[in-house]
């Protein structure tokens, strides 16, 4: 499409009344997506979707403006309008229009829009039934299922001409099962980017009955103790831990409004000089990963804590121009009626060292987290609340019972100094990421943890 118009005619208006920097956004997208609930199918959509978003940095301020109208003339008018959210001189750059380049991408053996929709409404009714036939006592089951196929171009001022598509699918199956007054909700995803032959990861029917069976395994858990336990966090348990505990507390945006409790602290002892943390937009295939970010900034590894020490934040090229510094490719975007914003990608605690059953049987009493539930954080001051969705006790070394309703709270640089050992594992979890009222598909994992203390809530049984 950009390659179609004359992108430099359109970026001299946007920088007509001055600024510094100017790019030019287009989105081409095709998506489907399948929701079933209660037996029934209530959702069916196929559609597609383009749009241009034009953007002037001045000052360190932004003018950003969006259109599904795509002639040249409109962006030209367009481009005006953002240059009347700028005050100052005109632009005294100089344009040097490179070839493009575009993101190096990973094969995509089936294309969603190739499968027939009728086999994707097929798939979610046959997960409906599979969960429900698991057990009497499921009561209520959705089924869900999502693609997309995106293609972006983004061209600047600065001459830049990047290009990059992005394949994504993903199921998802949520089961409550009810007993008495006693409800419990198992939830399970598969996602990634790849196109329908994801599901030879899993079968839709192998994802309702790992749902299915964990929210009829919790129907019997009894309320876990309360207190200062030692934990194990699975490398099943998702990488909410690193999400929330510490990954948005190292956004740049957040550290320079001064919301965030790792503001001024590179160099300082952040966690366990066991824990590394790393943002890494190039992992094969998946949730979070893109060749170029939302502004055309090549993706990329950031280490941002080695062995316990903050090394960096992730940013954008709008933080990145306050502190004086390079992007690192975290500016992100929900779709082209977004301006770009610090993001993650796929986010995770390294791997260690330690035999993750040996991790368990240090344990003497505690508790061990299979699955994390939802999660806050608030990133001033460091403070989180995680819920965990499976649960069981560890009792002289073993996982025992089953416990139902418990959360871990605490402080992310205070809990992150009391990991002691860290798994040779890693695991990984999928999401949708929100802030700012955008949400963007990420990743998080981690190893197999053990935290010496936390904050165990839930309340014992009567």
């Amino acid at each position: 499409m950009l390659e179609t118009i004359d992108v430099e005619a359109i970026l001299r208006r946007a920088l007509s009344a001055g600024g510094d920097f100017a790019d030019i956004y287009y989105e081409d997208v095709a998506f489907s997506s399948v929701v079933c609930e209660d037996g029934k199918v209530e959702r069916v959509l196929a559609a597609s979707e383009r749009g241009i978003g034009i953007r002037v940095i001045s000052e360190l301020c932004t003018a950003y403006a969006y259109s599904n109208q795509l002639s040249e003339e409109s962006l030209l008018l367009l481009a005006e309008t953002v240059s009347r959210g700028v005050r100052g001189g005109a632009y005294r750059g100089d344009f040097d229009l490179r070839g493009r380049e575009t993101g190096a991408g990973y094969p995509i053996a089936i294309a969603p829009d190739q499968v027939p929709l009728a086999e994707k409404v097929a798939m979610v009714t046959r997960a409906d039934r599979a969960a429900r036939g698991f057990d009497p006592r499921i009561r209520q089951v959705m089924a869900v299922y999502r693609d997309s196929q995106a293609k972006t171009q983004t061209v600047n001022s600065l001459g830049e001409f990047r290009e990059d598509q992005v394949t994504a699918t993903l199921f998802m199956v949520q089961a409550v099962a009810r007993e008495g007054a006693v409800a419990q909700t198992g939830y399970e995803p598969l996602g990634a980017e790849r196109g329908f032959e994801l599901f030879d990861q899993a079968s839709p029917e192998e994802l309702a009955l790992k749902a299915a069976r964990r929210s009829v395994t919790m129907l019997g858990a009894r309320k876990p103790p309360s207190g200062q336990l030692p934990v194990v966090l699975s490398s099943e348990a998702g990488g909410t831990m690193v999400h929330e505990a510490i990954g948005h507390g190292l956004e740049a945006d957040l550290v320079q409004a001064g919301t965030s409790v790792y503001k001024g602290r590179i160099g300082e002892q952040v966690a366990s000089e066991l824990v590394s943390v790393i943002d890494d937009a190039t992992i094969p295939h998946a949730r979070g990963t893109y060749g170029f970010d939302g502004e055309g900034t090549p993706g990329q590894r950031t280490v941002l804590v080695e062995g316990g020490v903050l090394k960096g934040y992730m940013y954008d090229r709008l933080s990145a121009l306050k502190d004086g510094c390079a992007s690192t490719g975290n500016g992100r975007r929900e779709s082209y009626r977004a301006r770009p914003i610090v993001r993650m990608s796929n986010t995770l605690i390294a791997p260690g060292t330690s035999d993750p059953a040996e991790i368990v049987k240090s344990v003497v009493s505690g508790l061990f987290v299979r699955r994390m539930g939802g999660g806050q954080v608030n990133t001033v001051n460091g403070n989180f609340v995680f819920e965990v969705s499976e649960g069981y006790l560890i009792e002289n070394g073993v996982v025992g019972e089953p416990v139902r309703g418990a959360t871990l709270t605490g402080n992310g640089p205070g809990v992150l100094k009391r990991i002691t050992m860290v798994g040779n594992d890693l695991g990984f979890g999928i999401g949708t990421c929100g802030k700012d009222g955008q949400g963007v598909p990420v990743a998080d994992a981690q190893p197999t943890l053990l935290i010496s203390g936390i904050t165990v809530g839930g309340g014992k049984e009567k």
